[in-house]
């Protein structure tokens, strides 16, 4: 009987500690979420194409298909999807429903929230600082990040959502550099103190994007070792949201264009907002 009392509350001890936790854990990702709402451009700027007339014809493109001539310039998004996300591997995907949201503020970071509703129940968030997941909502799986590899990581995946969710931000000035690669390939150069991620973004004739590409900081491979690898995807789904045209449906994954293109993140947008920044 001693055993099993203090077996229940060893228990009872870690549940407590593992709820705590989720609740510190909460907090920060209140906290990054503030800080990167007030990043937002102040109200009043709009877009004006005279400002993309020096790019190159692929990029001007893209800005004129995503963005409408006087539509505010949203630099901060907040994105709420649905969708499924892969547990598994090419041979053994493992799909579970998901449901998430998102702030993209670049190049100020992100925060991704998301819950996973399958067998497991996962949940927890991914930013820019941290990737945090728990079982159950307590027992924690994973809490990475806090590294340089970790932020290099996280950097490329911000930038390249943000080309199709977030355009405002890449606008030409300080730290972003647009060049032609093709007749329909823009490549996007980001940069932010030390980190700096290029992006390749396809476009249609009449400049939608269509496919997002680059070569990703990451140890997804069987080797476990930090390099740069392909990562992308493909977007689709158009719709209009307060001057922008953005993608409702995202496939994205590693090794793109590979015959080992694995589309782990599939996501379907269910609302797009755009929050006002500190007064």
């Amino acid at each position: 009987m001693l055993i099993l009392a203090f077996g229940l509350a060893l228990l009872a001890l870690l549940l407590l500690a593992g709820l705590a936790l989720r609740l510190l854990d909460a907090r920060a990702d209140r906290a990054e979420w503030r800080r990167l709402v007030a990043k937002q451009t102040p109200a009043g700027k709009t877009f004006d194409p005279a400002q993309i007339a020096h790019l190159p014809e692929p990029a001007r493109r893209y800005f004129g298909y995503v963005i409408a001539p006087g539509a505010p310039l949203h630099s901060v998004v907040e994105i709420a999807m649905a969708g499924s996300f892969s547990l598994g591997s090419q041979a053994k995907p493992d799909y579970q429903p998901m449901h998430a949201e998102q702030i993209l503020a670049v190049p100020h970071g992100f925060v991704w929230r998301v819950r996973l509703h399958g067998g497991m129940c996962i949940s927890g968030s991914d930013t820019g600082r941290w990737t945090r997941f728990r079982i159950l909502g307590i027992v924690p799986v994973a809490r990475l990040g806090g590294g340089p590899d970790h932020a290099l990581a996280a950097y490329g995946r911000f930038v390249a959502e943000a080309v199709f969710w977030a355009p405002a931000s890449l606008l030409p000035g300080p730290g972003v550099r647009w060049e032609a690669v093709d007749d329909n390939t823009a490549r996007v150069t980001v940069t932010s103190g030390e980190l700096e991620q290029v992006v390749d973004v396809t476009v249609a004739e009449n400049g939608c994007p269509k496919v997002v590409a680059f070569q990703r900081w990451s140890n997804a491979n069987p080797e476990k070792v930090w390099r740069r690898q392909p990562f992308g995807g493909y977007l689709s789904d158009f719709r209009t949201k307060d001057g922008y045209c953005l993608p409702y449906r995202v496939e994205a994954g590693n090794m793109f264009d590979t015959p080992d293109y694995f589309p782990f993140f599939r996501a379907e947008v269910t609302a797009i907002r755009y929050p006002e920044g500190a007064a």
